[in-house]
């Protein structure tokens, strides 16, 4: 009679060990979709550094400036604009003219040379997404870029992933607002959103849009 090669738990010892490869690939599997989701990856939360640290906080929040006063295009164009150094001087010629902050922005005006200013909302080149329809649609600036007044320096108030802009094209009506109020920072939804969301989506002509071509062109 030949001696046995494996013990009595070899086959219990074979099934946990299957069952923990599983269970470890699994768990993996489920921690990279966490991840790629978190604010780590998607910078969502984190302050971009400028050139000039420059505050929507205080040109929006405490002085009041409309959002199209720098971002010109915003409501004619898919992308909403970024300012040339003349709309910085026509307050900063006569305002802190000589602060050493605002150096480089006299340099920009002086030379010619554009202000590199850093993307803080960047979609992938695969995503098309157009501001001035949103806008026509009454889709308010803070319902994607959150409460930029009171932002000191800018960050990513959303994730911008596929998931977050699917729940608003799924169900328009929680997001939609009068078109008069869509730079209002201050706006909130009423109790009776619902009922106005509804009547704002047949008003405007808001489509739930949710095939890939919407936004993969």
């Amino acid at each position: 009679m030949r001696p046995q090669i494996f013990g009595r738990g070899a086959n219990l010892l074979a099934r946990l060990s299957i069952f923990g490869l599983v269970f470890s690939l699994l768990a993996l599997a489920v921690a990279a979709l966490l991840l790629v989701r978190s604010p780590w990856a998607t910078g969502q939360g984190t302050p971009v550094v400028q050139t000039v640290p420059f505050s929507h906080k205080h040109h929006v929040g405490d002085d009041g400036i409309d959002c199209r006063y720098c971002h010109t295009s915003v409501e004619q164009s898919s992308f909403a604009g970024l300012p040339p150094t003349q709309t910085c001087m026509n307050c900063h010629s006569q305002i802190w003219a000589q602060s050493p902050m605002l150096e480089p922005v006299r340099q920009s005006f002086q030379t010619g040379q554009p202000l590199e200013w850093q993307r803080v909302h960047v979609l992938g080149d695969f995503v098309y997404f157009d501001h001035s329809i949103h806008v026509q649609k009454g889709i308010g600036c803070s319902t994607c870029h959150g409460q930029v007044d009171q932002m000191p320096l800018m960050w990513k108030a959303a994730s911008l992933q596929m998931s977050w802009c699917l729940e608003c094209h799924r169900n328009p009506e929680r997001y939609v607002r009068p078109r008069e109020e869509v730079f209002n920072m201050s706006w909130q939804p009423p109790p009776n959103q619902d009922e106005l969301g509804a009547r704002l989506v047949q008003e405007y002509h808001i489509q739930s849009k949710t095939s890939c071509s919407t936004c993969h062109r």
